[in-house]
């Protein structure tokens, strides 16, 4: 293992445990991060959406032991998102790095700013116990598509686009758990027949990334609020944003 494939393993864990928390996946900010270190932006966005599948199996495989995951309200979303993920990695292999770079740093801010700013109910503890398909549906597409074009997994948009709509956080954080590895998997594996994925990094990443996402589930679950979670992921993500898109005019 080299100096930079052990930093990659300790940041995978370190930023799957962290967002696990919220059941968003690392990727988030894992890719610009592999970025920065030298990795180029299509082969870090399938190492992006790999750490994301293996770090939310981590974390579904402990929301499913300890019967915290609601199946019916998460399969509209798996659906669509698995449907639509390829799409969006097509795409993102046409267009210009420097405008998927643009569109990252935009779903960053939108993704940071629902959960740091918007209430998902109209009282702090009420939230709504349904199992709709529509909404569900068109979040799965809006999340799959945009899975694929940046490598995110999807879960960046679906937690806070899921709140949007009255549920709670630490509901949709297992829900999430679920969707995220399908729509991961589907888009990376449009990556891999377009040959931009490097099987030894996904190894290390990947690893590391499995125990941070079960690590980061378990405490979530046992020892925070759902207001807490939402809260620091969008702080985390507000500062990314701010962080790259800095980096990309000044460079």
């Amino acid at each position: 293992m080299t100096s930079i494939e052990l930093i990659i393993a300790f940041l995978s864990f370190g930023l799957s445990f962290i967002f696990a928390l919220g059941g968003v996946g690392s990727a988030l900010v894992l890719i610009p991060t592999l970025t920065w270190l030298g990795v180029p932006l299509n082969m870090a966005r399938p190492t992006g959406l790999f750490v994301n599948a293996v770090s939310m199996l981590g974390a579904t495989y402990s929301n499913i032991k300890e019967k915290r995951l609601d199946f019916r309200l998460g399969v509209p979303i798996i659906v669509a998102s698995v449907i639509l993920a390829p799409v969006g990695a097509w795409v993102g292999h046409l267009i210009p790095t420097r405008i998927v770079l643009m569109i990252f740093i935009g779903f960053l801010f939108f993704a940071g700013s629902m959960m740091l700013f918007f209430k998902g109910a109209q009282y702090a503890n009420q939230y709504r116990e349904d199992r709709p398909i529509l909404g569900p549906l068109l979040v799965g597409v809006t999340a799959g598509f945009f899975s694929g074009l940046l490598g995110v997994g999807g879960g960046g948009l679906i937690s806070p686009l899921m709140i949007l709509q009255g549920f709670n956080p630490k509901k949709i954080a297992a829900v999430t758990a679920l969707a995220v590895p399908f729509s991961s998997l589907s888009a990376f594996t449009a990556y891999t027949i377009m040959g931009s994925v490097s099987w030894r990094l996904l190894i290390f990443a990947g690893l590391a990334a499995w125990g941070g996402g079960w690590l980061g589930t378990h405490v979530m679950q046992r020892r925070m609020q759902p207001g807490t979670v939402k809260k620091f992921l969008g702080m985390v993500l507000l500062l990314l944003a701010l962080k790259l898109l800095w980096q990309t005019f000044d460079g």
